[in-house]
């Protein structure tokens, strides 16, 4: 008899929807909330999680916070609420980086008009001529 056990990472989208302003780019986005876990599966099934992390990702410029693992729990329980400000701790800046001196490491920028990602200090976009 075979059995096939293995110990994996996963990642779940959480059904949360909540539109806010950037702090970061000062665009209109929205809070994408997901969990990430590792699990114990059996036959590829998981059959027990631990290690569970919640993370928001901003749909405008890609930047991921930890969430509160307690407001967390609540999402993925399906309570409707609000994530506040003091909720989140910044992970990872996304691309946009307008004067790349945040504190985040990221010097990229990328372009709202074409979407062209640039490397440095570039005031306009190299490819479309368009101002960061």
């Amino acid at each position: 008899m075979f059995f096939i056990i293995g110990i994996t990472g996963g990642r779940k989208d959480l059904r949360f929807n909540q539109m806010v302003i950037c702090s970061r780019c000062g665009r209109y986005g929205r809070y994408e909330v997901y969990m990430t876990y590792t699990a114990l599966s059996l036959f590829f099934i998981p059959c027990f999680k631990w290690n569970k992390e919640y993370f928001v990702r901003m749909s405008c410029c890609g930047t991921v916070y930890r969430l509160d693992p307690e407001v967390g729990r609540r999402i993925a329980r399906g309570e409707d609420l609000e994530i506040q400000p003091a909720d989140l701790q910044p992970v990872q800046a996304g691309p946009y980086d307008p004067y790349g001196q945040n504190g985040w490491g990221s010097r990229e920028k990328r372009c709202p008009n074409c979407g062209y990602t640039a490397q440095g200090d570039f005031a306009f976009c190299p490819k479309c001529g368009h101002r960061f």
